[in-house]
């Protein structure tokens, strides 16, 4: 079968891994940077912009493209999956409709409140400064968050980003004055806990959720810096994590299960990947956003432990025939780690050369997935996000990270890497925190 694919990321090439597992499957690829490892794997590239529908879908069809993922949320947030299917290509990503549960928070926290899903919190938008700081006042301890999209980098909470109201209130004006994300923005009670990514499969009726993954948005170790798109995440072996037991993730599923009920009710039928970022507080999983597609870093973690053929479940998802096809997923822990150019999260050094020893990367057991990256007369330069992502699975989150850190010494450069995700102090630290938290 020939299979689009757009996206020029790590996220991406990881579905490029799995998409060609099966042979008989022909990639074709769309974005805007020349990514080497999919460039590697697709029959063809297109450079173009990947929110350019019209022409992606005009080339997809000129090739007998019968499949679609679309990767990125600003491709989705362009209607590209409706291009796509306008010219007879199925897709296994979400419509432009379905994806506003991402694209819009106003309208994603609208829509649990209507469909009273559980997890729901406290919020309000505004496009008024003045009424938004009576509404911080009342509060208390808030997060300021842009509407649309951000990139993951738009998010800013009480204790972390500002001290006070007159803080929160600095960067409430700097959204609605330049317009970040919208014209408007979220206002939520701050939660207190601990963050994880749930993704799950959608056939518009039911889910299939993946393993749990911790990401880690901060720059710095220690969870310091400003926030970022992830600098690297981890998975456990049993599918859980160290501080989230088996009826948190259970509820959380049920979470995902009731959104994608509620969107089908709403006519915006749901098809593809779904990733629920939620906060374990004291009274269980709180939703802090849904996204319309793989996270990134976490579509490396579940894609490199799933042992099932994505393509057939990509079908199954486009058929509504999620639960006739088998789904499995190895039982190992995952820790990946991202490489980025110096001043990243900041002023990152773009167009710089990395040196990258695959050969011995391999030799390690690791996975390396190029992400916002040139190839140009064979070697990889920056862009001014992250460049690439470094995998590694053993049978336990202290064995893959051992791995991890052996492979990223084989990559060189101008670049930067957050070194304490998935160690053995970072991980007590999660679990005291929950303790705490629940006691």
């Amino acid at each position: 079968m020939k299979i689009l694919l757009v996206g020029g990321g790590a996220r991406e090439h990881a579905l490029a891994l799995a998409l060609t597992k099966n042979p008989d499957n022909e990639l074709y690829a769309v974005a805007h940077n020349m990514n080497p490892g999919i460039a590697r794997i697709a029959k063809e590239f297109l450079l173009e912009k990947e929110t350019n529908g019209k022409k992606i879908a005009e080339w997809a069809k000129s090739k007998g493209v019968k499949m679609a993922i679309v990767g990125p949320d600003p491709a989705l947030e362009a209607g590209v999956t409706d291009d796509l299917a306008d010219a007879g290509i199925d897709c296994a990503s979400p419509s432009k409709k379905a994806a506003e549960i991402e694209t819009s928070k106003q309208f994603m926290r609208k829509l649990m409140a209507k469909y009273k899903i559980p997890g729901s919190i406290r919020c309000e938008v505004f496009d008024n400064a003045r009424e938004a700081r009576k509404y911080i006042d009342q509060l208390g301890f808030v997060a300021v968050k842009p509407i649309g999209l951000t990139g993951g980098k738009g998010v800013q909470v009480s204790g972390d980003h500002f001290k006070d109201t007159d803080g929160a209130m600095e960067y409430v004006k700097e959204v609605l004055s330049k317009g970040i994300g919208g014209s408007k923005v979220l206002i939520e009670e701050k939660l207190e806990g601990e963050e994880f990514s749930l993704q799950a499969f959608s056939d518009g009726k039911d889910i299939y959720p993946m393993p749990a993954v911790q990401d880690h948005k901060r720059l710095l170790d220690g969870d310091k810096g400003p926030n970022t798109g992830g600098m690297g995440s981890y998975s456990q072996e049993d599918g859980l994590l160290p501080f989230l037991g088996r009826s948190d993730y259970e509820d959380a599923a049920c979470i995902l299960q009731k959104i994608i009920e509620a969107l089908d009710e709403d006519g915006r039928t749901y098809i593809g990947p779904i990733y629920g970022q939620f906060m374990l507080t004291a009274n269980g999983p709180k939703v802090i956003e849904v996204n319309a597609r793989f996270g990134d870093p976490e579509a490396m973690n579940v894609l490199s432990l799933l042992r099932s053929d994505y393509a057939d479940i990509c079908k199954a998802m486009i058929s509504g025939k999620l639960s006739r096809v088998s789904i499995q997923f190895s039982h190992k822990a995952s820790v990946c780690k991202y490489v980025v150019p110096e001043g990243y999260g900041i002023k990152p050094m773009e167009d710089q050369e990395i040196k990258v020893d695959e050969k011995t990367i391999a030799e390690t057991g690791a996975r390396i997935f190029y992400a916002s990256v040139n190839e140009k007369d064979g070697k990889v330069y920056t862009t001014r996000s992250r460049a690439i992502g470094i995998l590694a699975m053993d049978d336990s989150i202290s064995e893959a990270n051992k791995t991890c850190e052996k492979a990223l010494k084989c990559i060189s450069g101008k670049i930067f890497v957050r070194h304490d995700i998935a160690t053995k102090e970072l991980l007590d630290k999660r679990v005291k925190h929950m303790k705490e938290i629940r006691c």
